[in-house]
């Protein structure tokens, strides 16, 4: 089992980090400790963590994990084997004490069958995705951290044609998929001696490797506008996802990707060439811990003058 690569040096809270019905691990800089148990957060009042053993414990989790922690590299992103993520952040960065989050691999695979079970999606909303992915219509699925993005993209991406090219890229490996031709890449950031491999990078190669269907984890920055001009250049069939509070607002944060590449484009081009680009919206919302899709919306066009985007529900 993966963590057990990492328990020796979290023995205070190593049967959090075991129980099944916790997803996440949270100690916070005063050595408070939280966790996400069926997507409620909650307080562990009875476990601390002192600052000392904490911080020896986060550089010694670093090296294990091939990387390095220090006052002149305070912060750590890195996973387990199994694709649970470590996220930590020393001081001087994290006031009052070292910051560690410890986010859970789902290794529960859920179809789209089971997310209509569990009330994430209604039938009706099913047929219109499973429709739009035969129509090859470009779909962004949006949500904020946790709401369950990556489980329907994943879902969904059982319903891609059996004879697709399909290439998957992803900053961190999570999506399970199961394709006879299908192509992976994971970015690779900066370690001491190697250089980073971004998701940019990965997605301009892409192009030249023949994909019938593009899947990129998440849109995060300036690889928007290379996704950006393969989906206006014939690349279409494409899943992507977003951390967005709407699905309008989730067009707002793609053109503001767009513009963090570097490339001189007049604002209104971009939210043009979304419009031009993108077909289907989806947004996730989380209440009480259920994940809904909250809205199915399609692009239909873009005003200039009313820097306005025409969208269709349920369609």
């Amino acid at each position: 089992m993966s963590f057990e690569l990492i328990l020796p040096f979290l023995r205070p809270i190593a049967h959090l980090i075991r129980d099944p019905q916790i997803t996440e691990v949270m100690v916070n800089g005063s050595g408070r400790v939280f966790v996400e148990r069926q997507g409620q957060l909650e307080a562990v009042p009875d476990v601390t963590v002192r600052e000392q053993n904490l911080r020896v414990a986060v550089r010694n989790l670093a090296r294990v994990l091939g990387d390095d922690v220090s006052e002149e590299r305070p912060l750590l992103d890195s996973r387990l084997p199994d694709g649970s993520r470590v996220a930590a952040a020393l001081p001087p960065v994290s006031l009052g004490g070292t910051t560690l989050t410890i986010r859970k691999f789902h290794s529960q695979h859920f179809s789209a069958q089971d997310l209509v079970a569990i009330g994430t999606l209604t039938p009706e909303q099913l047929d219109t995705l499973r429709r739009a992915i035969v129509a090859r219509d470009n779909i962004l699925i949006s949500g904020g951290t946790g709401t369950g993005k990556t489980t329907l993209l994943n879902a969904l991406a059982a319903f891609l044609p059996s004879g697709d090219r399909l290439v998957l890229i992803e900053d961190t490996a999570e999506l399970q998929l199961e394709a006879a031709n299908l192509v992976r890449f994971e970015a690779r950031r900066e370690q001491t001696g190697v250089p980073a491999v971004s998701i940019r990078d990965l997605l301009r190669a892409t192009l030249r490797h023949r994909p019938d269907r593009i899947l990129l984890g998440e849109v995060r920055g300036g690889e928007a506008f290379d996704l950006l001009q393969a989906l206006n250049t014939g690349h279409s069939g494409t899943l992507s996802t977003i951390h967005a509070n709407s699905a309008e607002q989730a067009l707002t944060r793609f053109a503001s990707c767009v513009l963090q590449s570097g490339i001189d484009l007049p604002y209104p081009a971009v939210r043009l060439g979304i419009a031009e680009g993108l077909q289907v919206l989806v947004h996730l919302d989380r209440r009480q811990g259920q994940r809904l899709v909250r809205q199915i919306v399609r692009v239909r066009r873009y005003d200039a003058a009313s820097d306005t985007y025409a969208l269709e529900e349920g369609s």
